[in-house]
């Protein structure tokens, strides 16, 4: 089964491969140049997860050719949504997160990781560590794409990773806020800990975890092609 997760991040890519393993075959928009932009202002992970799926099943459903090279055959179209609650900030940057530091100069596109947590910490200084708790969210949304039929509605997943932040960024791995995070029974951050760890415990494993076992368990991880 050919999977084609709508992001153009390599971080989450890796990460997707990595946790499903062999089950299925990922691509990423990186292998569609020519598909559209899709401007993530819902409200809500789920919300932004379900544009981005939908947004790139229906262009892939519409006779995408060329630079598209949709294939006649059956995909999953997996998208997610995904970010930092601080209880400090009132659950803050929430889906801004990847945009953070952006939102103060008012200019479109995604902050640096750097920017990002330099502005976290700002905000924070001064609050003491019980007050520094924090979670990490991610919402999936799946939709099945085949070309003899409608598309279908998303089937969502999701998972939580709760921990706290720390006082200045610590580590060579990872991305995003990774170098603040200290999940909850650790006193390294994600970006110290490295991937191997992450994987087991981080909110977007938790979330391809139970996609994994819905894939499984309905068998369309070894159905063949159409």
């Amino acid at each position: 089964m050919q999977l084609i997760l709508a992001t153009r991040n390599r971080h989450k890519l890796a990460e997707v491969s990595a946790l499903l393993g062999g089950a299925v075959r990922c691509l990423s928009i990186q292998d569609f140049p020519a598909a559209p932009e899709v401007e993530e202002n819902a409200p809500t992970f789920a919300g932004n997860a379900a544009k981005k799926a939908v947004a790139l099943a229906t262009w892939l459903a519409g006779g995408a050719n060329g630079e598209g090279r949709m294939q006649p055959e059956e995909c999953l179209i997996l998208a997610d949504d995904s970010g930092l609650e601080v209880d400090a900030l009132g659950g803050a940057p929430g889906v801004h997160s990847a945009r953070f530091a952006a939102l103060d100069s008012g200019q479109p596109g995604n902050s640096t990781d750097a920017a990002n947590n330099a502005k976290l910490l700002r905000l924070l200084a001064g609050v003491p560590p019980e007050r520094r708790t924090a979670r990490f969210r991610c919402v999936l949304a799946l939709t099945e794409l085949n070309p003899r039929s409608a598309l279908r509605a998303p089937r969502w997943f999701d998972g939580v990773c709760e921990g706290r932040l720390g006082f200045a960024p610590k580590g060579a791995h990872g991305f995003g806020y990774d170098p603040l995070f200290l999940p909850v029974g650790f006193d390294l951050t994600f970006a110290e800990l490295g991937e191997a760890v992450k994987n087991r415990l981080s909110h977007r494993a938790q979330a391809l975890t139970a996609l994994k076992a819905w894939l499984e368990a309905s068998g369309t991880a070894h159905r063949p092609p159409l």
